[in-house]
């Protein structure tokens, strides 16, 4: 396209009105309309009263279209069912397209009441689609909003596809917000944990720079892209001659790669040889196939599994399953296939006290190591998300998922009668724990504030007959979910935030339980008090969109493992623990979160604290989210 034609459509040239003569002669010194220059269209009052800015409601020539129309089309092409957002000015246009041209299908616009929110909703959707959503957020300011989310999507590899509004041209944006919200180079404060990032030039280029940034999130290990759609290619006035040269990109199917054969192999080999192999799985559990897969494997092999709960990757319940007696088990192996391994070093060698930072290695010296997975891929030298380096004695990036089908018939091929007689050992290992995490779960079973044992039974007792998904952490909740539930699926726990920041847990949910609600499936969100008032909104986007989800809040009224490391500090510097709550209580006043999700049309209860109601009040609020709405618990519990 020559120099001439393009300038037939640059920006906002609709301001040129319907090829009226007076408003054509309105032209910047780039050649293209001046964006406030037509100002023969008076001003008209809105339904609120309000009086639209002069001249920015010119019609678009007839015939023409808009650059965000455009947009619109190649986002339909990637299959972006949702696009969740805090509606600002620099992405007006493709919020506009989206609703009217886009008919709010495909993507479909889901409000939300901050940016971080925006950017968690995709986290959790994408835990249990397998794929991205797709973020609004507004310029430099929506931007730094998001970053928290980007990074706990980066940590988890988790796929989320975030578009950035920007305002690029000084000739055509507005002073005051619009310029101090711009940027030249905006994806550079997130460079260092995106997988990819592109600022397309021209609005003709926007197509190829978003079929990147989708192939680039889903590809190899996942993880967050940023595409920035500059506001100027948004507005453009595409003349109809040349719409045909908007391209519109085909996605292909994206395959996971397997590892080659005669590294199967080798690693079967040294499986069958071994006498004592254990696997150690961390954010393995992503599909349906991946739980079945892991299962198969482990019992051709009769080895033991530990899984770190990066997500639910082997069913709690299996005999093989040694994730609660992790450190003898990891102590007397003789080699270790860790897979999906992030953070191989934190997963297989740190003794209990994790807090420690020279931690003692639980395995032996002589302990062989093969880690199996995309992991390693989207590595960066700044965020590392891990502890220090741990060489594996072999190291395969290859997707572990679809590598295991193959290394399992080739462990079955070389099985040994041995193997029987190990599984009978490690199943007897484990035959006792049922019992003892039930008599455990029953001390305090009466204590006021409620004890999160009890929290967990209470809930299981209602849910264990439906199809259901735990969408929070559950460290702080001692994982008393994952230790007297039934978790048999990789959608039943959703796993860690990743970077564990705090306010991941309520949107996370609320994205799940958005992916959930097409599948009939319950999806319940145990949130911490502190971890919820960081993003409090979300319930409303709930409640607007009809997204059903038991929000849970884990009420223990303070950050309790801030308070923990103060008391931790203060027993080391001989001062006591007595003043530990100050800066880490949330107390005097209590916050009262029934009333406050009330206030957003959410139905509430609380706060709980005698044990005999809780109950009573999880089955009326489970009541509601079966009919397809919110509801929330505020329960007053145990620190943990």
């Amino acid at each position: 396209m020559s120099g001439a034609d393009q300038s037939k459509i640059k920006r906002r040239q609709f301001l040129a009105g319907a090829a009226a003569a007076p408003a054509v002669a309105a032209v910047a010194l780039n050649g293209s309309p001046a964006r406030a220059q037509a100002a023969s269209v008076p001003a008209v009052p809105n339904a609120a009263g309000e009086v639209n800015p002069p001249g920015e409601a010119t019609p678009l020539p007839e015939g023409y279209t808009c650059g965000s129309d455009h947009m619109v089309d190649v986002l339909k092409a990637l299959d972006i069912e949702y696009i969740a957002s805090n509606p600002a000015s620099t992405f007006r246009s493709l919020q506009e397209s989206i609703i009217n041209y886009g008919g709010n299908s495909k993507p479909e616009f889901l409000t939300a009441l901050h940016e971080d929110s925006a950017v968690h909703y995709g986290i959790g959707y994408a835990r249990i689609t397998g794929k991205p959503m797709a973020a609004l957020v507004h310029g430099v300011v929506g931007l730094q909003h998001a970053t928290m989310a980007i990074y706990n999507a980066f940590a988890d590899q988790t796929p989320v596809y975030v578009i950035a509004g920007n305002s690029i041209s000084e000739w055509t944006r507005r002073p005051g917000a619009e310029s101090a919200h711009a940027s030249i180079d905006q994806a550079q404060m997130v460079r260092d944990f995106v997988k990819w990032d592109e600022q397309p030039p021209s609005l003709r280029d926007f197509s190829n720079a978003a079929a990147r940034c989708y192939q680039a999130a889903v590809t190899g290990s996942p993880g967050p892209t940023l595409l920035v759609a500059d506001a100027d290619h948004q507005e453009e006035a595409v003349h109809p001659e040349h719409m045909e040269q908007l391209h519109v990109p085909r996605m292909g199917r994206i395959t996971k790669v397997g590892a080659d054969s005669g590294v199967v192999q080798e690693i079967a080999d040294m499986l069958c040889n071994a006498e004592n192999p254990v696997i150690v799985v961390d954010r393995f559990g992503t599909s349906m196939e991946s739980v079945p897969l892991l299962v198969e494997l482990a019992e051709a092999l009769q080895a033991p599994v530990i899984d770190t709960r990066g997500r639910m990757n082997f069913p709690n319940k299996h005999p093989l399953n040694h994730t609660e007696i992790a450190g003898p088990t990891l102590r007397a192996a003789d080699l270790v296939l860790a897979l999906e391994a992030r953070d191989l070093f934190g997963m297989v060698n740190n003794l209990a006290d994790t807090v420690e930072r020279n931690a003692v290695s639980r395995l032996r010296p002589q302990t062989r190591v093969v880690r199996l997975g995309t992991t390693t891929l989207s590595q960066r030298s700044n965020y590392g998300a891990s502890q220090r380096y741990a060489a594996a004695d072999i190291e395969i990036s290859a997707s572990a998922e679809a590598t295991l089908p193959y290394l399992t018939e080739a462990v079955k091929r070389g099985a040994k009668a041995s193997f029987r007689t190990r599984g009978e050992r490690l199943r007897m290992a484990t035959s006792g724990l049922a019992e003892a995490t039930r008599v455990e779960a029953a001390r305090a079973w009466e204590a006021s504030p409620i004890s999160t044992a009890r929290l967990a039974a209470e809930l299981w007792d209602q849910i264990k007959n439906d199809e259901y998904t735990i969408a929070t952490e559950c460290q702080f909740q001692s994982y008393w979910p994952n230790r007297l539930w039934t978790m048999n699926h990789y959608y039943n726990y959703l796993g860690t935030s990743g970077g564990f920041g705090v306010g991941y847990n309520a949107p996370s949910a609320v994205g799940a339980a958005l992916a959930n609600r097409a599948l009939g499936r319950l999806t319940i969100g145990i949130v911490g008090d502190g971890d919820y008032m960081m993003q409090p909104g979300v319930i409303w986007t709930a409640a607007h969109h009809q997204i059903p989800i038991l929000m849970i809040i884990h009420n223990n009224r303070g950050y309790h493992q801030e308070t923990m490391h103060i008391q931790r500090m203060a027993a080391r510097h001989n001062r006591g623990i007595d003043r530990a709550h100050i800066g880490t209580a949330i107390n005097e006043p209590n916050i009262d979160y029934a009333a406050v999700a009330k206030g957003m049309g959410v139905f509430a209860e609380g706060p709980v604290s005698n044990p005999v109601d809780l109950g009573p009040a999880l089955r009326r609020a489970l009541d509601v989210v079966r009919r397809g709405e919110p509801a929330l618990v505020d329960v007053v519990t145990q620190p943990r």
